[in-house]
């Protein structure tokens, strides 16, 4: 059905412009696919929404129990910015965040760029490079435990009686900090491997072929053709890890507790300890909303700074 505005034909389908009157109309494109997207929208927005709002009503009150609270303000926040002990847990975070993505981004190129390319290698590699990506996080940690024991696991086993280095996660910082960082080097790696293997296998081969007619090294072919085009799933991979890593939780908290000490004590184990086992509902709403606009900056920040690299400009 076409009912005539101001000259302008217009059907129930779309916006039909043409030239009329010397008016020069465009196409109005049908949106109505977009309400088959909609109920997502709103289960995503109800599912977020109503979680933060109610950190949010924790974080500036005081409460006593059940029906029980005083409106606080900001206090919550001037306390936890000033405490000591989420300095500490913010400068490990940043500490761990920044050598697992040293680790596993070239760590990952250089796996993708082992892979093979065609016959049955390549589903018998990408299987077998997924496996640990289909672990359950906790379950992770406790591999890890069985894994690392002095008097057990083949890994601490072999460090005390075979080679006579004295190991044990479980007394010493440091070597808890090395049984963490292997774990999850395993445990994430492998996502980091495929986001790089997808991206090198959608470079066309013509870019490969004017290589070798250019007599190009296999660094030169790297550095200036593989690099370049997987840029973008570089990205993707850097921002999830470093999200991921900065929000870590089960795998540490199964292997070590936090500790020896706080050795291991990160900021979201810090923030269960004090919403939790504490039972500080305000002061732990206080932490969430600061821990998720550390997570939320930092991010937008790396984004930024790896979009700008990626067109030709400077960090």
């Amino acid at each position: 059905m076409w009912v005539s505005v101001l000259g302008v034909r217009v059907s129930g389908d779309h916006f039909n412009l043409t030239r009329y009157g010397g008016l020069i109309m465009e196409k109005w494109p049908n949106n109505r696919a977009w309400l088959l997207v909609l109920p997502v929208f709103v289960i995503v927005a109800f599912s977020a929404i109503i979680p933060l709002m109610t950190v949010i009503n924790y974080s500036v009150q005081d409460i006593f129990g059940p029906g029980q609270s005083v409106f606080v303000g900001t206090e919550w926040f001037g306390q936890m910015l000033g405490n000591e002990r989420l300095h500490d847990a913010l400068w490990r975070q940043f500490l761990f965040s920044g050598l697992v993505l040293l680790i596993e981004m070239p760590l990952g190129i250089l796996i993708a760029l082992a892979m093979p390319k065609k016959g049955w290698g390549v589903p018998a590699s990408l299987v077998t490079i997924a496996l640990p990506l289909l672990i359950p996080w906790n379950t992770i940690g406790t591999i890890w435990i069985i894994f690392t024991r002095p008097d057990i696991g083949l890994f601490g086993y072999g460090m005390n009686k075979l080679l006579g280095i004295p190991f044990d996660h479980t007394a010493t910082s440091l070597d808890a900090w090395i049984t963490v960082m292997l774990m999850e080097v395993w445990h994430w790696t492998p996502l980091v491997a495929l986001l790089a293997y997808a991206g090198l296998r959608a470079i066309p081969e013509a870019y490969y072929q004017a290589a070798r007619i250019d007599g190009a090294s296999a660094w030169s072919t790297f550095l200036y053709i593989q690099l370049p085009k997987m840029r973008g799933v570089l990205t993707i991979a850097f921002l999830l890890r470093f999200m991921d890593s900065f929000l870590i939780y089960a795998e540490p908290f199964v292997l070590t507790g936090g500790g020896p000490g706080n050795a291991t004590t990160f900021l979201s184990i810090y923030l269960v300890k004090i919403a939790l086992l504490q039972f500080d509902l305000g002061p732990g709403g206080a932490f969430s909303l600061i821990y998720f606009v550390i997570v939320l900056l930092f991010s937008f920040i790396f984004y930024q700074a790896l979009q700008r690299v990626g067109k030709g400009g400077t960090v």
